[in-house]
């Protein structure tokens, strides 16, 4: 079992007895919404932090049996990710650690231009409009299109133009920073 999982699910217990549908909900998609917040802020401490205030607002505001759920916590995720790069506090040597500890062994300066890449993206996603920056998000981070759509609330037919056409918006972003 992830030891993420079992440190959140340690301190959700000492919050009090949660109910079993929010646990069940919880156990099932707590990995995913750490991937999608972990595939925007390129670190996993960051990511976990995001996943529980994601979890934490669900819990305040809806039921766990609710079949928008799944969808919800995915763009939740991808949303407060986005929100942290947006409001610039994570920290630059965590990033650096984080890129240093990827590319272990390689060339100095691979590395340096690997790490001044993420910095890009990263920059470019924060520029692009909300919807499509989540779109790329989520569909980056291993959803399928009909998560995605149902994660933004649109058609599952439309996710190949949304996705489409938040590609071109990020490559003019890209380019803006070339």
């Amino acid at each position: 079992m992830d030891a993420g999982l079992v440190k959140v699910r340690t301190a959700w217990r000492a919050l009090g007895a949660l109910p079993a549908d929010f646990e069940h909900l919880f156990e099932a998609e707590y990995a995913r919404v750490v991937r999608v917040a972990q595939r925007v802020l390129g670190e996993r401490p960051s990511a976990e932090d995001v996943a529980q205030e994601v979890f934490l607002s669900f819990y305040r505001s809806h039921p766990a049996t609710a079949p928008y759920a799944a969808a919800w916590l995915h763009a939740a995720a991808a949303h407060a990710a986005l929100n942290v790069i947006r409001s610039g506090k994570r920290r630059a040597v965590r990033e650096v650690a984080v890129a240093d500890a990827e590319q272990t062994g390689s060339d100095p300066e691979a590395a340096a231009l690997a790490a001044e890449r993420r910095t890009e993206v990263r920059a470019a996603l924060a520029r692009m409009p909300a919807r499509g920056a989540t779109l790329l998000a989520l569909r980056y981070s291993g959803l399928s299109y009909a998560e995605c759509a149902a994660a933004l609330d649109v058609s599952a037919s439309s996710i190949g133009t949304l996705l489409r056409r938040a590609e071109e918006a990020f490559k003019k972003e890209v380019s803006l920073d070339g």
